[in-house]
């Protein structure tokens, strides 16, 4: 698998499985009603360093971001998010594109890495805790998750140096 910086031209190859992820509304706090404008701005914003991962065949099967999480003089903390087309899910690619963020961030200055709004039935929980984050705090029933009901969203950290 090839981790890279995205580029522009990534965008129509990254959209299906973002649109399908957040359309789903069971991992990301974003409205499911998202436009593929909106969507791109969110996404491939110019403040974000993004990545995509290519299987064998040249086919981006996940991206992620890198960005600060904060401004000023809290700018070295890093948040990130990752998406990871479905049909690819077991392949490790989430877990490949995680590493590569951690070491990009920790190349860029980064310090920690926090993530705002973690799904607490996202099975990813336990890849992010696996890679050494914890859950600082959980906002109970703060999502509405449409098979779990009303579940929790994680605010999870982890140092970078």
């Amino acid at each position: 698998m090839l981790i890279r910086e995205a580029a522009a031209g990534d965008w129509p190859r990254i959209w299906p499985f973002w649109h399908r992820i957040v359309a789903a509304a069971e991992t990301y706090a974003w409205d499911p009603e998202t436009t593929e404008e909106a969507a791109r701005d969110l996404w491939m914003n110019p403040a974000k360093r993004v990545y995509v991962a290519e299987d064998e065949s040249g086919t981006v099967v996940g991206s992620a971001y890198l960005t600060p999480n904060y401004g000023g003089p809290a700018a070295r903390v890093a948040n990130a998010g990752f998406m990871v087309d479905p049909d690819c899910a077991g392949r490790g690619i989430g877990r490949a594109l995680a590493e590569h963020v951690l070491s990009e961030g920790r190349a860029h200055g980064y310090r920690a890495m926090v993530f705002n709004a973690v799904v607490e039935t996202n099975p990813a929980v336990g890849l992010w805790t696996a890679l050494g984050f914890t859950i600082l705090a959980t906002v109970p029933e703060a999502f509405e998750h449409p098979r779990h009901g009303r579940v929790g969203l994680h605010i999870m950290y982890r140092a970078l140096d």
